[in-house]
């Protein structure tokens, strides 16, 4: 037997005011994407902003439905936004924040599962790390790469 450890890599900032001005402005603008939630059922707002290779900042917000789970969460929206309008330009950084109503989290909300690996997907899709930063309104976590949020990728399969 062999025991091992992962260890996840993140800045903690305790403020947007302390980010470089490219992250202020995706932290901005993930704040305001979050007016875009379609969230009648949860209340839980959730805006996310991405920052393609080429500069262009897109946005996206959770979608509900009644006839659950055919909601999609901001992260998703975002993405798949960006793979079906800007093909082949590279995912830079995405920036996630929720929370209750207009409240947003005092720690910072987690991508789900299903977002997670789709990140991972794209990261691996263009071969550059995506850089995850997760807003809350006491602490900012960023992380260089989609593998410290999603620790053993699912990866395996070869589809040829």
């Amino acid at each position: 037997m062999t025991e091992k450890r992962i260890t996840i890599d993140y800045v903690a900032y305790a403020s947007a005011d302390e980010m470089e001005p490219r992250d202020r402005e995706l932290v901005a603008a993930a704040l305001e994407a979050r007016q875009g939630s379609y969230s009648p059922y949860s209340k839980f707002r959730v805006g996310a902003a991405l920052r393609l290779a080429d500069g262009t900042v897109l946005k996206g917000a959770n979608q509900e439905n009644i006839a659950y789970p055919s909601g999609l969460c901001a992260e998703r929206t975002v993405m798949f936004y960006a793979g079906a309008n800007y093909p082949g330009i590279p995912f830079d950084t995405l920036a996630v924040a929720g929370g209750n109503g207009d409240e947003v989290c005092e720690m910072p909300a987690a991508p789900c599962g299903a977002c997670r690996q789709v990140m991972a997907e794209y990261q691996k899709l263009y071969g550059q790390p995506l850089k995850i930063i997760l807003i809350g309104t006491q602490t900012i976590y960023k992380f260089s790469r989609v593998d410290d949020i999603l620790p053993l990728i699912f990866d395996s399969l070869k589809v040829e």
